[in-house]
């Protein structure tokens, strides 16, 4: 039986479900917000504590992945990207939850072949990529430096 595109669109959406966007907009706001207001919080902590700027960024930085990792080894963290969505992918947790998740969930095959090659199978590209592009920019930035001193 031929369909018209028209017919095909109206079966198209009555089969998908209705975007839930605000909701979603919402909560990527709340916790993507909760989470860098979080990092400030360390970063104010670690600098009462007497830490430089340097020191307590970087202690806030890895507080924050600590954070991230040991919420999703305990299966917490998937609660709060189903909330928050997209506002866990964003920040530095999202990026420790990409590393973590997969070496959970492949721990069984063992440490090497499980944990080590699953580990970065997400996070993988991502530092590739990016430590590609720091190279290409500080060439750039070299030389930039060399043609107008």
């Amino acid at each position: 039986m031929p369909v018209s595109p028209n017919e095909y669109k109206k079966m198209g959406d009555s089969a998908v479900p209705p975007t839930k966007e605000w909701r979603n907009l919402c909560g990527a706001f709340l916790i993507g917000g909760a989470i860098c207001a979080l990092g400030q919080l360390l970063l104010n902590i670690y600098k009462c504590a007497g830490l430089g700027t340097p020191a307590a960024s970087t202690l806030c930085s890895v507080s924050l992945i600590f954070l991230s990792a040991v919420l999703t080894a305990l299966g917490i963290y998937d609660n709060i990207a189903k909330f928050g969505g997209g506002g866990t992918l964003v920040p530095i947790t999202g990026f420790a939850n990409a590393v973590v998740s997969p070496a959970m969930e492949f721990k069984t095959e063992g440490w090497v072949l499980g944990v080590g090659v699953k580990m970065f199978t997400i996070a993988g590209p991502v530092i590739v990529y990016g430590l590609s592009a720091g190279v290409v920019y500080g060439i750039i930035y070299w030389l930039l430096n060399m043609v107008l001193k």
